[in-house]
């Protein structure tokens, strides 16, 4: 990955007395596909708009290339954004759209024409010059925004939540759009989202963000397979969230019974949280299981059945290719590299529980 390019340092936020970000520190590097990542209120959007110059944080800066552009206003950065509404001008065509910021800048009229041609292009929209926004779909809309905006040759590209009036299918096409589109441009793309397939899909680095505080930072595979805290386990896809013992290093206690795992430096018998993706579990002979249950519930989800499973008193949340019918004595099989240990708050109470989206 190429040489940082933004660093916000020690950014804090308040709206009326209410702390929306509390000395974040982020540094997003040149080229990179960045994700915000986290649940409505959590901070993101407020985030991209200090970023991008449409607010300013309370303390901390914002330091572009090795300089300090805080206070400078968004006409004068070297960043655009995309919004989820897309902010087309109704009576304009899609050229003049596009050539909006290009005018304002006083490009000449060759200039202003062939940028159009090659921003069209770009978004597989040639041809489209003369229409206008109201006779284009909502992908055709959202692809013209982002024309718009790489004319004016940001370095960065802000998206916020670009994608979120679009149904699925058109939605997981332009996934594959923006990551070609990132690639072609070789700019960095800085994204907010509360969709956390869509960030696994697109991003380089994944920012997951709560109450205006950074839970974790890392790549897709880290955020998913290695999550820091419960929060991320919970927020990121299924989990199951087990309550156990670390009896010492490599053994966990879950609901009373010993299970192998690649984790050390807990200590002995110190409570944690164990997390076990769904995916992880193995159903197998209650024979052979580390703990036997009963299946409880089963849906046919396409590509997996998801399934219950009722093993001492605990849910536990399955996802096999197997099918097992409700009513089946089961075993419980967990390879110890799919073990995630986590220092238990000590707030928490003993209960397990099983995390659904």
């Amino acid at each position: 990955m190429s040489n940082k390019l933004i660093d916000l340092v020690n950014i804090s936020k308040s709206y009326d007395g209410q702390l929306v970000l509390d000395e974040l520190n982020l540094y997003i590097r040149e080229n990179e596909f960045l994700t915000l990542l986290g649940p409505s209120g959590c901070g993101k959007t407020t985030t991209l708009r200090i970023i991008g110059g449409f607010e300013t944080p309370n303390s901390g800066k914002v330091i572009f290339n090795g300089e300090d552009i805080t206070h400078l206003p968004p006409n004068k950065r070297q960043i655009n954004t995309v919004f989820q509404k897309y902010a087309l001008f109704t009576h304009m065509s899609i050229a003049e759209n596009i050539a909006f910021g290009l005018k304002i800048k006083g490009k000449s009229k060759q200039y202003i024409s062939d940028k159009i041609k090659y921003a069209l292009k770009l978004v597989n929209l040639d041809g489209f010059e003369n229409r206008s926004p109201a006779s284009l779909s909502g992908g055709q809309q959202q692809r013209i925004a982002i024309a718009r905006a790489i004319v004016n040759e940001p370095k960065v590209l802000l998206l916020d939540e670009p994608l979120g009036a679009l149904d699925l299918k058109l939605r997981q096409d332009m996934q594959y759009e923006l990551i070609r589109l990132k690639n072609e441009l070789g700019i960095t793309f800085i994204y907010v989202t509360h969709d956390q397939e869509e960030a696994l899909t697109m991003s380089d680095t994944i920012v997951v963000m709560n109450q205006g505080y950074i839970q974790q930072i890392g790549t897709p595979e880290d955020i998913y397979n290695e999550p820091e805290n419960a929060f991320v386990a919970d927020f990121i896809g299924d989990s199951n969230i087990i309550p156990g013992l670390m009896l010492e290093d490599k053994i966990v206690q879950i609901q009373g019974v010993s299970f192998p795992c690649v984790d050390i430096g807990f200590g002995h018998n110190r409570p944690v949280d164990v997390v076990i993706r769904p995916e992880d579990v193995e159903l197998v002979s209650p024979e052979t299981g580390t703990i036997c249950g009963t299946v409880t519930h089963l849906i046919f989800k396409g590509v997996h059945y998801e399934m219950e499973v009722m093993a001492a008193g605990r849910e536990w949340l399955v996802h096999s290719t197997h099918m097992f019918p409700v009513g089946t004595e089961v075993g419980i099989h967990v390879d110890p590299f799919n073990i995630q240990i986590m220092n238990k708050p000590e707030s928490e109470d003993e209960e397990a529980t099983v995390i659904e989206e």
